[in-house]
């Protein structure tokens, strides 16, 4: 299996395209319970093609993106180069590159099943200030619509690797296991895409999941999705629904990670 820091080096198009954005309330209500102001300076880590990075500068903010992956940061560092507030950092969860003690806010987007580990968390405790908050957000597909009952269960069978990198695969456990102990808060937020056919493909395209147009599961796979589509399409669109979560929380104060 790839390495998971080069996963989406040939998906840079395909996720700035048709990945879905976050809900704006999902972002103010982070900053109204973490009470940060102008001078606040937030680390974005694994800020991909900075999706979520954008919405934090529109708020003001200080952001430091951190993504290992250089297709990812050199597709951010091109469409948030108008913004003063953002700097680029060639780091991963792992190993920021960060100085301790120096931002009051991590988050990490969508990125979480990719550093689920102890090493993450104890860089985490290691560059947050004393009273600095952890926020983890994902975009979750709703699996209770039967769209995405039937798109999951293409999924299952003609992409090998879903059942391995698939995010939804983390627990509540090992959620919870990077925050002290009752601090951890969790907010849902209604979020969609509205998507043609090509669009629905784009959104496959940009997952890491999706087998290469060479393999032998991709036909079959689009052949299954254009069948979906037909079954689900009102006015040659479907509603791609999310419950987007957002976890809120103190860092753990376990000891810090030994390699």
């Amino acid at each position: 299996m790839t390495d998971s820091t080069r996963r989406f080096s040939d998906r840079v198009e395909a996720y700035q395209k048709y990945r879905p954005g976050y809900p704006p309330a999902l972002v103010s209500t982070l900053l109204e319970k973490t009470g940060l102001d102008k001078d606040a300076i937030v680390a974005d880590v694994g800020s991909g093609t900075g999706i979520f990075t954008r919405l934090l500068l529109d708020h003001g903010l200080r952001v430091l993106g951190v993504e290992p992956n250089t297709n990812m940061r050199l597709a951010a560092e091109a469409a948030l180069a108008d913004y003063s507030l953002f700097t680029s950092i060639d780091g991963a969860a792992e190993q920021t590159g960060l100085e301790d003690d120096s931002v009051n806010l991590v988050t990490s987007a969508q990125a979480l099943h990719w550093f689920c580990n102890a090493a993450a968390k104890a860089e985490f405790q290691r560059i947050l200030k004393p009273s600095g908050r952890l926020a983890l957000i994902w975009n979750k597909r709703a699996v209770s619509e039967p769209f995405q009952q039937a798109y999951d269960a293409i999924l299952r069978e003609y992409a090998p690797e879903y059942d391995q990198v698939n995010h939804m695969n983390l627990d509540a456990n090992d959620i919870a296991g990077f925050f002290k102990a009752g601090s951890m808060e969790l907010l849902h937020f209604d979020n969609s895409q509205s998507l043609d056919f090509a669009g629905l493909i784009g959104r496959l395209k940009s997952s890491s999941y999706c087998p290469a147009e060479d393999s032998p599961q991709y036909i079959p796979l689009v052949t299954e999705l254009v069948n979906l589509f037909d079954q689900f399409a009102l006015n040659g669109r479907i509603d791609f629904e999310y419950d987007t979560q957002l976890y809120l929380g103190i860092v753990d104060s376990a000891e810090k990670y030994n390699p």
